[in-house]
């Protein structure tokens, strides 16, 4: 399933009617959080992407991106957060969870999240070059592979991107010709975070 935003129907009973929106609240909540993670891979001088995730309403992985730091092209927010969940499980299969992140994921964060077997997936920015679940594909929908997630895209939306930004423009500012501090090269561009 893919989703777009919140419609509420008026002709839906009142249960389901709040149901969708305590998802909503949830959902908000839990992208608090993981603005947190990218708020700290901001200060950490990485573009600010975080991920939190969620089993049975507690975080059992937490990520942001950490690239430049640990000189690792696969060390995004959401590899991160995957990998740490594991231990909490005891299982290499995250079923039943909720992956939050601030920024639409990539192709190779989007397999990383069908072989998890994550449940549903729940993102902030869209992301216009690099963006594997629905913007320029859709890895998460594929018919041929053997799981398909859950797809809530937009949530905080504003806020998540607007991070982003000022990152980007916090560093064009700060740029001197010649110089490549951390954070730019291949990864200035929020498409190769």
């Amino acid at each position: 399933m893919f989703s777009l935003g919140i419609i509420l129907d008026e002709e839906q009973p009142a249960t389901q009617r709040i149901g969708i929106l305590a998802q909503l609240f949830d959902d908000e909540y839990w992208m608090q959080q993981a603005l947190s993670e990218a708020e700290r891979a901001m200060e950490e001088g990485e573009v600010p992407v975080g991920a939190v995730l969620v089993h049975d309403n507690e975080v059992i992985g937490r990520g942001r991106n950490q690239v430049e730091a640990l000189q690792d092209p696969t060390a995004h927010a959401e590899m991160i957060a995957i990998t740490s969940s594991v231990d909490a499980l005891k299982s290499r299969r995250l079923i039943d969870t909720t992956l939050y992140v601030t920024l639409e994921p990539c192709p190779m964060c989007a397999g990383a999240i069908v072989l998890a077997r994550i449940k549903r997936l729940v993102f902030g920015a869209w992301d216009p070059k690099a963006g594997a679940c629905g913007t320029l594909m859709n890895i998460l929908a594929e018919p041929r592979l053997n799981h398909q997630p859950e797809v809530v895209g937009g949530v905080l939306a504003d806020r998540c991107g607007g991070i982003l930004s000022h990152f980007f423009q916090q560093l064009r500012a700060s740029e001197s010709p010649g110089e490549n501090p951390p954070g730019t090269g291949r990864n200035a561009d929020p498409s190769e975070y």
